[in-house]
């Protein structure tokens, strides 16, 4: 039997306690934050400068703020994709003016995460299908690798057009200036390599660290730092080899910051910007705040509503400053709690150790070549639509595997909006096609029944991602010490989100001394052999 672990305290007596542990958690994800930063910035058409103000607000305010113990919130590879569509659409052919635009929207989705916060609207999430969320993440990932392969090659690239980047990729490949494109190659490799090598102590050392200090040594050793020329292989042309191939970032603090622009506050592409925005960093930080609970060692629950307006806050923070939005990564949390932390005073940390470390070393800033950051990029692009990624949607059930890959088309072909939505309407068709009346469609037919120590959840009819926060809300105010028993022999369908919700409900309910958890009644045929597909009343229970 496992010892049950102390909760660390919270707050000034937390800090007191903590403060080594913390701090010590807090610098080795700084060390992870500071080229992500600098990388998810360029990445999507902002000042690399706003990457640092983000994860600065992230850590210094939001970790103050926040509904988490573990949680690092900063920029996100995930929302590259929405900043620069934003920054495009506002730009009026002046990225500069482009991003000041994008800086208001950012602001009032912020004001918005805010009010959904206050509200309540945590749950946003489960609403959403994980196929859809993931195709979402799919497509974002699948258009990061078509733009930043090129800047990773050292090859200017123009072109607007997804298929168009994806198909010159091998010609940039050619033409690329070798030095460049030993840097970005390189750091590529190290990323694919590094998860492989967490047995010895060379694969503690963070990943992004190591190619941070390869892509400072290879860019002094090129001489990237001064002009030169480079002669492409497959064209009698030349490439300048020079500073624009580093990180482009001012000397002194003060000059760091942008205010926003409301002037275009009143046009359509303003608000698709603000409302994707709001819609993907609020999607993102639940998942990740969501993910992050389960690898507390302590299992301290997540105020969702709490992070929510928490996110928000730091955005409109981070928006009137010239930053990014922010999220609750999930990326950094584990590395956060890897190494040690054991409150929110480790993400207090790493912001502020960003912080002094821009403000005493900007000359270090600026020898980061692009080509470096730029890999990061790709990576991450790559490891949100992985092989194992499809093949992990398929083993739920091949309707899960077509929903995501029509998400990931929809979001290609159209935005990420659109995309997304349409996602979520094929989803309700496939409900409509399998037999699901149409006013149980958004309305769940459940009841719970206590009787003694024991308390019976039945559910009737079909329990869908479009209708199961009613359900959620009540099963959440099932009191601890019960023994819970969730009745399916009455119900018609029972999609993946719920089954996934019970799973963990039950997990959580027993790690946290409630009682006893199980599912009875389960006259269902499954969709794929996965325990948690989508489960439809078989033929012989419907006729009787």
């Amino acid at each position: 039997m496992t010892k049950k672990l102390t909760l660390p305290k919270t707050g000034i007596e937390g800090l007191k306690e903590n403060w080594r542990s913390d701090l010590l958690a807090g610098f080795f994800v700084f060390l992870i934050a500071l080229p992500l930063s600098l990388g998810i910035a360029i990445g999507s058409g902002f000042p690399p400068s706003a990457g640092i103000i983000t994860a600065i607000v992230g850590g210094v305010l939001v970790s103050r703020l926040n509904g988490s113990f573990i949680v690092i919130n900063g920029p996100a590879g995930g929302l590259i994709v929405v900043m620069l569509a934003a920054v495009q659409s506002l730009s009026d052919g002046d990225m500069l003016s482009g991003y000041r635009y994008t800086l208001a929207a950012i602001m009032i989705a912020g004001l918005f995460q805010v009010i959904m916060g206050r509200y309540k609207m945590g749950s946003l999430s489960a609403f959403f299908p994980a196929p859809v969320v993931h195709g979402m993440l799919a497509a974002m990932g699948i258009s990061i690798i078509a733009r930043q392969t090129h800047v990773m090659l050292g090859v200017p690239h123009d072109s607007d057009s997804l298929y168009t980047s994806l198909g010159e990729i091998p010609q940039s490949l050619f033409n690329a200036p070798a030095e460049v494109a030993t840097i970005g190659l390189v750091s590529l490799a190290v990323l694919f390599i590094w998860p492989y090598l967490k047995g010895n102590r060379l694969g503690q050392v963070p990943a992004p660290l190591v190619v941070l200090v390869w892509g400072l040594a290879a860019a002094q050793f090129f001489g990237i730092d001064h002009d030169h020329y480079h002669f492409g292989q497959a064209e009698l042309h030349e490439h300048l080899i020079a500073a624009p191939f580093l990180v482009d970032i001012p000397s002194e603090f003060s000059q760091y910051f942008y205010l926003p622009d409301f002037g275009k506050v009143l046009t359509f592409e303003f608000w698709m910007a603000t409302m994707s925005i709001c819609l993907v960093a609020s999607l993102e930080s639940l998942l990740s705040a969501s993910a992050a609970e389960k690898i507390d060692p302590y299992k301290r629950p997540t105020d969702l509503d709490k992070d929510l307006s928490a996110v928000g806050l730091g955005n409109v923070v981070s928006g009137l400053l010239g930053g990014l939005p922010m999220i609750a990564e999930f990326v950094r949390s584990s590395a956060n709690v890897d190494n040690g932390a054991k409150t929110d005073w480790a993400n207090f940390f790493h912001g502020a150790i960003l912080l002094i470390f821009v403000v005493m070393f900007p000359h270090l800033i600026h020898n980061i070549p692009h080509a470096s950051l730029a890999a990061l990029l790709v990576y991450i692009g790559y490891r949100r639509a992985t092989p194992q990624v499809f093949a992990g949607i398929l083993a739920i059930g091949k309707d899960q595997l077509f929903l995501f890959v029509v998400t990931i088309l929809a979001v290609l072909e159209t935005n990420l909006l659109v995309g997304v939505f349409f996602g979520v309407f094929v989803k309700l068709l496939l409900h409509l096609a399998r037999g699901v009346w149409l006013n149980n469609m958004f309305k769940i037919h459940f009841s719970i029944k206590e009787e003694g120590n024991c308390v019976t959840v039945k559910i009737i009819g079909s329990a869908l991602f479009s209708n199961f926060l009613p359900l959620k809300r009540a099963v959440d105010e099932i009191p601890l010490g019960k023994n819970v028993m969730f009745d399916f022999s009455q119900a018609y369908l029972m999609d993946h989100s719920i089954l996934v919700f019970i799973d963990n409900f039950i997990a959580h309910y027993v790690e946290s001394g409630g009682g006893s958890c199980q599912r009875i009644g389960h006259a269902l045929e499954t969709f794929s052999d996965h325990d948690l597909a989508g489960r439809l009343m078989t033929k012989d229970d419907r006729k009787s």
